[in-house]
């Protein structure tokens, strides 16, 4: 399988990557309450190590930003030094690893707030079913929009835990704009409604965006930062009848960053808004010139026909990375996959169980 296009080398911008499957962020709530990053997932991340590139799981900027269960963040010293030690040990092995910038925005609760409202660009609650918190289910709440003059400050906190992820000793960033968390909402007009200079056109809804990757960019060179969009994603209640305006227009933007990549949540098994036909990376490649990574249900086979066919320079894997620690062995032994560990284990604070337990395959 070394004919495989998805097992060959690549070359992203000065970075040398073995082959083009990469780890996808994977929200695995492991961190502990205090939401720092300890040795179980150290042997997570060490177990797959072997991918051309790991993105780490959505890490929170700032204590403003969190809104998932004992998901890590990268806002104090503790947890700076608890990246460190997994970044360690993923060099150790041979591996290269980004990490995933997040704010939640809207898709938080006041239960991790002392009581305080989830920030967003307007205040539209998410219509869904409602959000585990520490406190138990919840049902989402109307947010509190951000005042214009608050958006400096957090523009700096963007700047911030990118120094802090530069200090663990990460090999980039990846700033988190999709699937409906802050940025996304500020870019789409489904869940922005400001009048002021980040609302309206799609020039100023992609403002925050253009000013979190100039940011982001004094800390670590362009081309060590990607950014990940979800032009037709529907999670956490997105999806805007300008979609294709939006998207064309934030992938022209940062084309001129000289980022590492775009990476495009592309596929449709998250679901698909219907709002038109969904955006291609065949589309974005004609608006982005850099390395475009494609995401979101792709297998073995269409992965390699995505890059054979120059769609697509790297292929990022989710579900299949949870209990294939060897994915990129099996890819290239043609060993079959094991399946995917059930939906309770996955966001489940249970240590290493369905988590770092995933044997190699057999002949490894």
């Amino acid at each position: 399988m070394e004919s495989s296009p998805l097992l060959q080398p690549f070359q992203l911008r000065d970075l040398a990557l073995p082959n083009r499957v990469v780890m996808a962020p994977l929200t695995r709530s492991r961190s502990g309450p205090d939401r720092i990053p300890n040795a179980t997932m150290a042997e997570y991340y060490l177990q797959r190590s072997s991918a051309g590139l790991i993105i780490s799981e959505a890490t929170t900027i700032s204590p403003e930003a969190n809104g998932w269960i004992e998901s890590p963040g990268i806002y104090t010293e503790a947890m700076t030094e608890g990246w460190r030690k997994i970044v360690q040990s993923v060099h150790a092995a041979g591996g290269r690893m980004f990490l995933q910038l997040w704010h939640l925005g809207r898709a938080s609760h006041s239960d991790f707030h002392d009581g305080g409202l989830p920030v967003a660009p307007s205040a539209i609650r998410i219509n869904g079913d409602g959000i585990h918190t520490p406190k138990g289910r919840q049902p989402y709440e109307v947010p509190r929009p951000l005042e214009t003059s608050e958006l400096p400050r957090l523009v700096e906190d963007y700047r911030r835990a990118a120094a802090r992820a530069r200090e663990a000793g990460f090999d980039g960033v990846e700033i988190h704009a999709a699937n409906g968390y802050l940025i996304d909402e500020f870019l789409q007009s489904r869940t922005n409604h400001r009048s002021d200079d980040y609302g309206g056109s799609v020039e100023n809804r992609s403002r925050l965006l253009r000013e979190v990757v100039e940011a982001v960019a004094s800390v670590w060179r362009a081309d060590r930062v990607g950014v990940r969009i979800s032009p037709n994603g529907v999670f956490n209640d997105m999806g805007s009848p300008d979609y294709r305006e939006q998207f064309s227009f934030v992938a022209s933007m940062l084309d001129g960053f000289g980022l590492a990549y775009l990476h495009v949540m592309d596929g449709l098994a998250f679901g698909f808004h219907n709002l038109g036909e969904p955006m291609t990376l065949a589309e974005i490649r004609r608006l982005f010139s850099g390395p475009l990574m494609g995401n979101c249900g792709y297998t073995q086979e269409s992965a390699e026909a995505a890059i054979a066919g120059g769609a697509a320079d790297l292929i990022a894997f989710g579900r299949p990375y949870i209990s294939n620690p060897d994915l990129v062995e099996r890819f290239r032994n043609g060993w079959p996959l094991a399946e995917t560990a059930e939906m309770a284990v996955w966001y489940a604070p249970v240590g290493a169980r369905g988590y770092s337990d995933f044997p190699a395959h057999p002949k490894a």
